[in-house]
């Protein structure tokens, strides 16, 4: 079983500015005359962490990773203003004429793999191959699975404890309970439903418990960015179309594409990897068996970097 490549560091660190106030962090690893892969982050308000370089050879890919609006180490910290899907995607394009980059392969999993489709339907010229895990299609139904019901019946501990910042008569639409404190004026509040809402989250997102992974979710620097900035996508609808994706999935024909899914996703259930892949059956996919949404679940982990090394070795012989 593939297990992470060894850590590496950066090659160069750089904020990149885009509409006012923003400005993203983006770093480069690996070989710098290697393929271009950009590394998308899930949340949205997620950001990146060390061991998403790991995922790529680094004699053959120069690994590019960026911290959307808002997330990570970008700035302003958890800022919802133009922040928006169309907005992310055109940083994406600005990232990529910055660096200087024809073409690149797009990696990502969760909401990660919800911007990287979108990206690759837009600029569909633009990308070598997609590898996605842990398929997220932001439809209403989605949503309504994680936040309002679905999950919580699989975790009614966890959901208890997630509810509990909700008073019982706001709870019949969870995202917005959660939107108002999240975007109020008391920090006290503001602070106690982020915490909430992400380490539900973080609790549910591997298929054994994963103390390491509840933690990083309850960072508060973390929980912040993440709570606001989901919740004000999805009370949004995460600036898409009813059922964009999948209506446009014809745009990737051309595309080689990898579909890695947990049997066991309770964050994005394996139906939406399933459509997806009806929809675009060129793609593969590869549902693990003994896995759920995280992308360190060690089955998740062998089947991306076994896809991005095949997908090296075919880039590299149509190259030659």
């Amino acid at each position: 079983m593939k297990k992470h490549f060894p850590a590496i560091r950066p090659y160069k660190k750089q904020f990149i500015a885009v509409t006012p106030p923003h400005k993203l962090y983006v770093e480069q690893s690996g070989n710098p005359d290697g393929i271009p892969v950009l590394f998308v982050h899930g949340g949205p308000g997620g950001g990146t962490t060390v061991t998403d370089r790991c995922f790529f050879d680094p004699e053959k890919y120069r690994i590019i990773l960026f911290d959307q609006r808002g997330a990570g180490q970008s700035t302003p910290h958890a800022r919802l203003e133009d922040n928006n899907t169309a907005a992310l995607i055109a940083d994406i394009e600005t990232i990529r004429t910055t660096l200087k980059i024809d073409r690149w392969v797009v990696f990502g999993g969760s909401w990660g793999s919800t911007l990287g489709l979108v990206y690759a339907q837009t600029y569909p010229e633009l990308v070598l191959g997609l590898i996605l895990r842990g398929i997220f299609l932001c439809r209403d139904e989605d949503i309504h699975w994680f936040y309002q019901d679905g999950a919580g019946r699989i975790f009614p501990d966890y959901w208890q404890q997630y509810c509990q910042v909700i008073p019982e008569a706001e709870r019949s639409d969870m995202v917005a309970a959660f939107y108002k404190r999240l975007t109020g004026d008391n920090e006290l509040e503001r602070m106690a439903a982020a915490k909430a809402w992400s380490i539900w989250e973080g609790r549910c997102a591997t298929l054994q418990a994963n103390h390491a992974v509840v933690d990083r979710f309850a960072n508060p620097h973390m929980a912040l960015a993440m709570a606001r900035i989901e919740a004000h996508f999805f009370i949004n609808k995460s600036f898409l179309e009813h059922d964009q994706i999948i209506k446009n999935a014809h745009r990737l024909k051309d595309i080689p594409g990898t579909i890695v899914h947990g049997r066991y996703d309770m964050v994005c259930p394996v139906n939406q990897a399933f459509a997806l892949s009806n929809a675009w059956p060129s793609a593969k996919l590869e549902i693990i068996a003994d896995a759920g949404h995280s992308s360190g679940e060690p089955g998740i982990t062998d089947a991306l970097i076994r896809a991005t090394n095949k997908l090296a070795f075919q880039l590299e012989k149509t190259t030659e």
